[in-house]
């Protein structure tokens, strides 16, 4: 019985092609939970998409969320808080396992070596976006709500944020990961987090037509039959694409994020008038309610991560996420917002001028020697 329960998490398809071949359909299924991503889950997944990543006779893959309000809205922070709290000072082995084992399954989703298309609909934040930004075809909707505003938990962007917050227009992934900002479908797109929008409302018309695609052999071209295939669904979709905060605040994106200290970025944000929109109001008030050592460790990943691989921005992710496990500050922001939900979290410093720069660097301290990190073997396998 408790298989089934646990089966039921992650609900697998296989769809056969009007010529034959087969499609792999992965439905996350918590709906209640908006879909939110746990251990169990994880280990669902990651056995079957191997398997259809090895099975000759899969030739594309859909991976999504069931009910209409998320793909998926992150990972299950509130076990994480139980287990800091009995824990407290240390890092708890379940948050070691958990964002291991996440960390590998975006990897995975990143290396996949067939058509990925994850469809991207209502909310998705975290450890989703972590599922959908490695994807071949990103698929966001018109009511697609995008974010990582771990500023909020004092935790920071991790599930591969290293890499795709550096990969966005300049200036774009630094402001998105201090403000935890929400975007939307056409700011996806600009931002490089998505690939093609397609109203909701033709899911299931779309998904038949992939199974009446005349599928080959070649994986570079199936990609493209796939790509063009998207590419007709968003012609037809294009009178209901939002507008978008990003591009037309790109300039002044641009210009706050330009300082080469932290503490004048910060301020710059801080100094927006927030008369002048309601997307920048919001985004100035999550900076300021946030976690300040959040701050120092979205600026420092983004600076490391830059000259890294992808391999070795999960490698860098998982250290910080453990040392976040031991430093209480994820632990309180936690408990603030949806615990006790008293939003009043204690962060340990006021703002970000006070946070000691060698508390920041032993967050990236390393935690274990190159060949017994967790993710040692992370591209070489």
């Amino acid at each position: 019985m408790q298989d089934m329960e646990q089966q039921a998490l992650v609900v697998f398809e296989e769809r056969v092609t009007a010529n034959g071949k087969r499609i792999g359909h992965a439905t996350l299924n918590k709906p209640k939970a908006l879909n939110a991503l746990n251990l169990s889950m994880i280990r669902l997944l990651m056995p079957q998409m191997l398997a259809w990543q090895q099975d000759e006779s899969i030739v594309a893959v859909i991976l999504d969320g069931s009910g209409d309000k998320a793909f998926c809205a992150g990972g299950d922070v509130v076990a994480m808080h139980n287990a800091m709290l009995e824990q407290p000072g240390q890092v708890p082995r379940s948050l070691e396992v958990f964002f291991t084992e996440e960390y590998r399954l975006d990897y995975l989703l990143h290396t996949y070596n067939k058509p990925l298309l994850v469809w991207g609909n209502g909310i998705v934040m975290g450890g989703g976006l972590g599922l959908m930004s490695g994807a071949s075809h990103r698929i966001v909707t018109e009511s697609s709500r995008i974010a990582m505003p771990e500023i909020t938990i004092g935790l920071y962007p991790d599930v591969g944020g290293s890499w795709f917050l550096n990969r966005m227009p300049t200036g774009c992934g630094l402001f998105l990961g201090l403000t935890g900002a929400s975007i939307n479908a056409t700011d996806a797109l600009y931002v490089k987090l998505a690939d093609h929008f397609i109203s909701h409302g033709l899911k299931d018309e779309f998904i038949e037509q992939m199974l009446a695609i005349k599928w080959g052999g070649t994986q570079s071209l199936n990609h493209e039959k796939l790509s063009n295939l998207c590419a007709q669904f968003q012609r037809d979709s294009q009178s209901q694409l939002p507008r978008g905060n990003v591009k037309e605040h790109h300039a002044l994106i641009q210009q706050v994020t330009s300082h080469h200290s932290l503490a004048d970025a910060v301020s710059a944000i801080q100094a927006l008038d927030p008369m002048q929109d309601n997307w920048l109001a919001r985004a100035v008030q999550t900076l300021n309610a946030g976690s300040s050592v959040t701050a120092h460790l979205v600026w420092e990943q983004l600076k490391r991560g830059r000259a890294l691989s992808l391999e070795d921005c999960f490698r860098m992710e998982l250290n910080l996420s453990c040392r976040c496990g031991e430093a209480g500050e994820f632990q309180e922001g936690v408990r603030a917002l949806l615990i006790d939900k008293d939003n009043q979290p204690k962060w340990r410093y006021e703002s970000v001028a006070d946070v000691p720069a060698d508390y920041v660097e032993w967050f990236f301290k390393p935690i274990w020697d190159a060949q017994q990190h967790p993710l040692a073997g992370l591209g070489k396998e």
